[in-house]
């Protein structure tokens, strides 16, 4: 008899330790594609940081308190060798929905040649986050739509499309005419954490009830603590990077129907990054809160720094449940530089059982119905008993029983009285 041996090498997927920063590195700059879009290489950059902040974000994991967002970052190694990274934070402030921010394969594999493929590596990464990560309840990601591999790997592993997110890039030259008009926005207001109920309400109504609920966001995600404030300070110094933001109040309905957060790059070596937030009622205020962002894009931008590779633009995103925005930025001749999906999937935890099912004996079941004692008749029970004929007999006395046998008669059947009978 010939026993079957899987020859399936086992992958050890672990936390990101201090050995791997190099071997990281390497694998950044191989899976780097000259066509990575500007979406990714930020995610990179991040990477890079949190790599070499390791030591710093380990004593920061310390604290009572988060002072950033949670990013996690696990390998799969396999005889020392990293094959793949999986990099993924939360995404609100109850951590109930974490993000899949990138997925690294190695090309390179040859200790294990044909025995494993990139999907199943990656499936396992995907996979060890799903099951260790218990604050999770949702998870989304962004991937490209051209992006077949990556694509199936997510849909394998369960993640289903929500929205289509488009890139879309306003020109220098487009900033430069769009700064020439002059915005109507009478109630710009700078951003506290004073207001963010304000922010909450218009994210709320910003998006649709889907989305809504799978992003759980509350007004504590809109607000910063001290030493976050701080942290970030230190992280735009030392990237040369100036973020603007305010905000849109209606002084009617006491709300605000517009917000956005402009992140510059003084060197001008990456383009400017917007977000926008906008209430579906007041789609108005596109062309007002991007000339804005273009006014303050237009300042930043120092004539005297020296020409880059890559021009400084604009970079703004869109879904496809946002249709004024997009038909504005095809107006002013925004290009699209890049189509994702956002996907999501949803995570149940199964709670193990105590007993395995297959050791239990049908007689163990069934010993669990049975009464823990004798039962006790009920009064319905005792009413059924008189209604039926024989048990009425046992309310009668002797003299009772006597009297009915004697008027019994014989077997024989009784005759009918015979009246006026003839001879």
């Amino acid at each position: 008899m010939t026993l079957s041996v899987s020859k399936t090498p086992k992958i050890m997927i672990r936390p990101l330790q201090y050995r791997d920063l190099e071997p990281v590195k390497v694998l950044m700059d191989r899976c780097r594609d000259p066509k990575t879009s500007q979406r990714l290489i930020t995610i990179d950059r991040e990477l890079k940081q949190a790599s070499s902040w390791y030591g710093l974000r380990k004593f920061l994991s310390l604290l009572p308190y988060s002072s950033q967002e949670d990013r996690r970052i696990y390998v799969a190694e396999h005889q020392q060798k990293i094959l793949g990274l999986i990099q993924v934070s939360s995404f609100n402030s109850t951590r109930t929905t974490w993000r899949v921010e990138r997925v690294l394969l190695s090309d390179d594999i040859p200790q294990l040649g044909s025995m494993v493929s990139q999907k199943e590596v990656g499936s396992q990464l995907l996979k060890h986050c799903l099951e260790n990560i218990w604050e999770a309840r949702t998870w989304i990601l962004e991937v490209d739509v051209n992006d077949k591999n990556h694509l199936a790997l997510y849909r394998e592993n369960g993640f289903q499309p929500l929205a289509q997110m488009t890139y879309w890039r306003i020109t220098p030259a487009q900033i430069a005419e769009l700064a020439k008009e002059e915005p109507n926005l009478p109630n710009l207001l700078p951003i506290s954490n004073t207001d963010a109920p304000l922010l909450y309400q218009l994210d709320c109504m910003s998006m649709p009830p889907l989305l809504r609920q799978i992003f759980d966001r509350h007004i504590q995600d809109f607000k910063s603590n001290f030493l976050q404030t701080a942290i970030n300070k230190i992280h735009q110094w030392l990237e040369q990077t100036e973020v603007v933001r305010g905000y849109i109040f209606e002084p009617q309905r006491k709300a605000a129907i517009g917000y956005f957060r402009l992140e510059s790059a003084k060197d001008g070596s990456r383009p400017h990054q917007a977000q926008l937030t906008v209430n579906p009622a007041y789609t108005w205020l596109y062309p007002q809160l991007i000339a804005q962002m273009c006014q303050i894009a237009h300042h930043n931008q120092s004539p005297s720094s020296p020409p880059q590779p890559n021009d400084q633009g604009l970079e703004l995103i869109s879904a496809d449940y946002q249709p004024e925005r997009e038909e504005y930025l095809t107006k002013i001749g925004a290009s699209p530089t890049e189509n994702t999906l956002l996907m999501s999937r949803s995570v149940w935890h199964k709670i193990r059982e105590t007993k395995p099912l297959e050791g239990l004996q049908l007689s163990e079941v069934l010993q669990g119905l049975k009464p823990a004692r004798t039962p006790i008749p009920s009064r319905i029970s005792w009413v059924k008993s008189f209604s039926q004929p024989g048990n009425q007999e046992f309310f009668t006395t002797p003299q009772e029983e006597n009297h009915k046998s004697s008027d019994e008669p014989s077997g024989e059947s009784p005759q009918q009285p015979n009246h006026g009978s003839h001879a």
